[in-house]
């Protein structure tokens, strides 16, 4: 054998011997990768890698030119989906507890599932009051204001949202919108709404409630507090709808599944 055929010899063998090293390795990574815990989790990228490797020889599979066909991306999705329900799952076991309501907790809690929402209703004299809670988990507030985000992670929380309606047998319906925090119940805006007619892009609503006079805004607030609605229900809501929030994830995931399997 030339020592020209020796050298093209030895090169395809290095060749092949690093794409194989390289093969290895990558799977090897996809295997050890590790899912962060589901609390208020979503549908996140780095959770789509499965443990067995299947995501990273996905992807080397889809390099080639004969695409991955439809039963086996189903297939793969599904596989995925399973293994984020299970953790789902075992990290709503972990934190279930009885989420009891205040002392003297006058409303009745409705929690419909699939709703995003709770309602808070009860009766007061002549007065119809409800009270409904959204959870938005895209704006998050550090309630101790501070720049060191490492050393207050654990101070971060979703904001708590809430529409109040105060309606009598007849007349308007007085709203209100609020958004709940650690150190107070902050009244955004309020108006009265017309029950017998929509209302016009005219109709004049009233000023902004922050320009209201202080001693007025003080009033209002304490409007609310009498029928019920008070800073003191913040804790209890927020863990209520952060438990409401897995519940209705793991509901979700489940139904993807299905649809993905019919």
């Amino acid at each position: 054998m030339s020592s020209a055929s020796l050298a093209a010899r030895l090169l395809r063998r290095a060749a092949s011997s690093s794409r194989a090293s390289a093969l290895s390795r990558r799977c090897a990574h996809s295997s050890a990768t590790s899912r962060a815990p589901v609390s208020l989790a979503r549908f996140h990228p780095a959770a789509a890698a499965s443990p067995s490797g299947t995501t990273a020889r996905r992807f080397l599979s889809s390099q080639s030119p004969a695409a991955p066909s439809k039963i086996s991306s189903d297939e793969n999705l599904t596989r995925v989906i399973d293994s984020e329900i299970e953790c789902a799952v075992e990290s709503e076991e972990g934190s279930v507890q009885q989420i009891d309501p205040p002392e003297d907790f006058p409303f009745e809690i409705i929690d419909n599932p699939g709703d995003q929402s709770i309602v808070l209703k009860r009766e007061f004299g002549r007065e119809t009051i409800k009270a409904t809670v959204y959870t938005n988990f895209d704006t998050e507030e550090d309630l101790n204001n501070d720049d060191s985000d490492a050393e207050n992670d654990d101070d971060i929380k979703p904001a708590l949202q809430m529409v109040v309606t105060v309606e009598k047998p007849q007349g308007p319906i007085l709203e209100f919108e609020c958004n709940f925090n650690d150190d107070e119940l902050a009244i955004e805006t309020m108006r009265l709404l017309n029950r017998d007619a929509n209302l016009t892009d005219n109709a004049y609503e009233g000023p902004q409630f922050s320009d209201l006079d202080e001693s007025l805004q003080k009033s209002f607030h304490r409007y609310l507090e009498v029928r019920g609605i008070k800073h003191s229900l913040h804790d209890w809501l927020l863990e209520y709808m952060m438990g409401k929030d897995e519940k209705e994830y793991v509901v979700w995931l489940k139904n993807m599944r299905d649809f993905i399997g019919n």
